[in-house]
């Protein structure tokens, strides 16, 4: 006959599951104040030392709570989607690592689907186990494209979006950005500027070039020319070539304000290619803050989105929609990271 056996001891019967009565006796309290402490929903019914008390006894204790149970009783899975354009990227792993974060101290599994669409129009993902999932995160997706997984009425949360069938928004201040990014090539004399836009149809990247001409009309500076490229490091070389080849009636620009740091050094490689200094020559800008942003020569003034603290602002706002909340619009503010590949308006420019 097969006997279970314990696997911290092996040949002694297994240990019985604790359960919420053996947390509540060890912590001195009613079961009622261990499912609000362990539930997340004790402040302001429980004090701090208290709702710690019943923390502790839960980890020595080794309590686990029942989620099937509790899952089946308030008819949930306890399990969101996350949209992103791709895997590749250090930015969205952030994202997604934020969103994990707050999602695990709350018992909530996290499913990622990397959009093969990129940001246009994605399709049905997980359409047999639709029933599966509680809410969806969709991060930095073309207008429209999250119709689809609106069909059953499951909250979304739209990140980096402007999307009105969202139940709420976390986005980055984008226009604050480039407005950062402007007032310091216009504060080291820059005025001819050519921007690199990222051929994108998408929120984000319209704000980027809005703010950007809005600013330097604003801040008496001349947007000389805009190529679009696609998002990588050869389109952005390929339109950058373009740009400082041309013949401009207006003069030469000083400086590229690129749309993505990936653009950006696209846009290092052209002017390297070019025989142009960077900045002495020619200053180039990014936007985002990857990690590429250092690893290239000289290392790029950019602006950093704080995409961690993204992620984890729209799983709270998924977790306030379906506890019946109405999640905040967040607005998170963004940072011009100033390095050595912007500098003075050169005194003689290029013809």
């Amino acid at each position: 006959m097969n006997t279970a056996t314990n696997p911290d001891t092996p040949g002694e019967p297994p240990r019985a599951r604790p359960t919420g009565h053996d947390v509540a006796s060890a912590a001195g309290v009613s079961q009622a104040t261990v499912s609000l402490v362990l539930g997340g929903k004790w402040q302001g019914r429980v004090s701090a030392r208290t709702a710690e008390t019943v923390r502790t006894a839960a980890r020595q204790l080794g309590y686990r709570p029942n989620l099937a149970a509790r899952n089946l009783r308030l008819g949930r899975t306890r399990t969101a989607l996350l949209v992103i354009p791709a895997l590749a990227g250090d930015f969205f792993a952030a994202v997604h690592q934020g969103a994990v974060e707050v999602a695990s101290a709350h018992d909530f599994g996290l499913l990622l689907y990397p959009s093969p669409e990129g940001i246009s129009t994605a399709p049905d993902p997980f359409a047999s186990a639709r029933s599966a999932l509680d809410g969806v995160i969709a991060t930095s997706m073309a207008p429209g494209a999250l119709k689809i997984l609106r069909r059953d009425g499951l909250p979304l949360i739209a990140l980096d979006s402007d999307d009105s069938a969202a139940d709420a928004t976390v986005n980055y201040d984008i226009a604050d950005g480039m407005r950062q990014l402007t007032a310091h090539l216009l504060e080291l004399g820059h005025r001819h500027i050519a921007h690199i836009a990222a051929a994108v149809d998408s929120w984000t990247f319209a704000i980027r070039a809005r703010a950007l001409r809005e600013a330097l009309a604003q801040g008496g500076g001349t947007l000389m020319h805009t190529e679009p490229a696609a998002l990588s490091v050869p389109a952005g070389q390929q339109a950058a070539t373009h740009v400082l080849t041309s013949h401009h009636t207006d003069g030469t620009p000083t400086a590229l304000v690129c749309d993505d740091d990936l653009l950006a050094a696209g846009a290092l490689k052209a002017a390297r290619r070019l025989g142009l200094r960077v900045p002495q020559d020619l200053s180039v800008t990014g936007f985002d803050d990857l990690a590429l942003a250092t690893a290239v020569e000289p290392e790029l003034t950019t602006i950093r989105l704080p995409a961690a603290d993204a992620g984890a602002a729209a799983m709270n706002a998924l977790l306030d929609t379906l506890d019946g909340r109405r999640p905040a619009t967040t607005r998170l503010p963004v940072h011009l990271k100033a390095r050595t590949s912007t500098g003075p308006r050169p005194s003689h420019p290029r013809p």
